[in-house]
This record gives structure tokens, sequence and C-alpha cells, in this order.
């Protein structure tokens, strides 16, 4: 994973930490200190840190991006919506999760799940991410990755001098490993096909996934069986 303040190279802040019971990395990326700045899946118990962080980098959120609607990568986007007035950007394909977060789990997710209030867990605007966006200074690709979910994207930040292309993969991708299709809504099939897009990716692209430690293009392509 990404560690707090850790710098991918020109012009760009990338700073995340794991939040909550299943550990899911949120980000908080920034052209540079004393701006605007995305919020990229603030899960369970994520805010307080979320809020740290923008104050330690002086920093103000212009959008919360969700790179799909599982609950453990979407628990705290209402309240850091409502805190900072922005909206949460998610794919139409997962917009029913926001109201139903169980119906989108297994059996034993659920039960595991149980004692979590998820009665509000829907922001006051939740905008299609559907298509590229230009906020808080930058310029991110939405690409539609679904098999974990149907809605699930990536997020591209372009190659900028010395700094490599950057993927924000939910749990599409992670280093060695890919999403699993078999919760409600997942798909081996369409996971696949999300795959050879992203393996068409360079080489030397920045992955940083939704769980797990940050890894590059390359480093699946040769590793990872999925990638191949």
């Amino acid at each position: 994973m990404a560690r707090p303040g850790a710098d991918y190279g020109v012009a760009v802040l990338i700073a995340g930490f794991p939040a909550g019971a299943f550990q899911a990395n949120c980000y908080v990326v920034a052209r540079a200190a004393g701006g605007p700045c995305l919020v990229v899946d603030p899960g369970q118990d994520a805010a307080a840190r979320v809020r740290e962080m923008l104050s330690a980098h002086r920093l103000r959120p212009a959008a919360v991006l969700l790179t799909h609607g599982h609950l453990d990568h979407v628990a705290s986007a209402a309240e850091l919506c409502r805190a900072a007035d922005v909206a949460a950007h998610l794919h139409p394909g997962d917009d029913t999760m926001l109201d139903d977060p169980l119906g989108a789990l297994s059996p034993d997710l659920r039960h595991l799940f149980a004692g979590l209030d998820v009665s509000d867990l829907r922001p006051p605007e939740v905008r299609p991410l559907d298509a590229d966006l230009e906020v808080a200074g930058m310029s991110v690709a939405v690409d539609h990755t679904p098999g974990h979910t149907p809605g699930s994207v990536v997020l591209r930040l372009a190659a900028d001098g010395d700094r490599p292309e950057i993927l924000f993969t939910g749990d599409t991708l992670f280093a060695g490993s890919v999403g699993r299709t078999d919760l409600p809504g997942g798909s081996a099939a369409e996971l696949t096909r999300s795959l050879q897009v992203l393996a068409g990716r360079p080489e030397g692209a920045v992955v940083l996934p939704g769980h797990g430690p940050t890894t590059t293009i390359g480093d699946e392509r040769r590793g990872n069986p999925s990638l191949r």
C-alpha cells in the first residue's frame, strides 16, 4: 500500500492507509500540498485518518471517488461528503449497494458486518463514475472493469515527466492476485476481460490496489497468473 506521505513523482501527492476490519486501502490524492484533493475509497473507520491527512497536507476535498460499491470501500464516504460538501462518484452498476450494502455480500460477510450500522451510507450527492473526470486540478481517466462487481472501475492518472502512470485498481487487481467473483454480481468471465485491458497498460505503471501492497503492471505480468 502507499505509505502516508508517499510521493510518486512530479506534481502529485498520494497518501494512503488501510482502514477497517478488511484493511481496505484509502487514498488521498492531490497535485500538491495546500490545494484541492480527491479521496479514493474511504471505507470503514476511515474518516478520522482522512481528516488527519487533510490537516497535515493542508488539503481540501473536491470529490470522493469510489472504485466500487462494497461496504469496506464506501462506509465513510457519506460522512466525508457531508463534512466537505462534495459529491461522491460511483459507477451506476454499483449504485444500489449504497442502499442495500449487505445484499452485495456473501452470507459469511453479512454475518461479519451484522453489528455495523449501514442505514445511512448514501452520500447526499452521488454522481455517475462512468466517464473521465477533470477534478482537483487533475485529469482522471475512468476504465469500467466489471467482474468483481458490475460497477468496478480503475482510475488512471497519466504519466507526467518522471512520474509513471498510476492506477487505482480497487478490488480488480492486487499484487499477485485478483478480486473474488463469487459475491452477488460477480463474474469470472467479465473479470478476465477486464484484466486483459489492464495487462496492456505500460510496464512501469504503478498499481495502487484496494487491498495489500503497491505493485506495477510489469511485476504483475511476470508474477500474477491472472495477468499473464
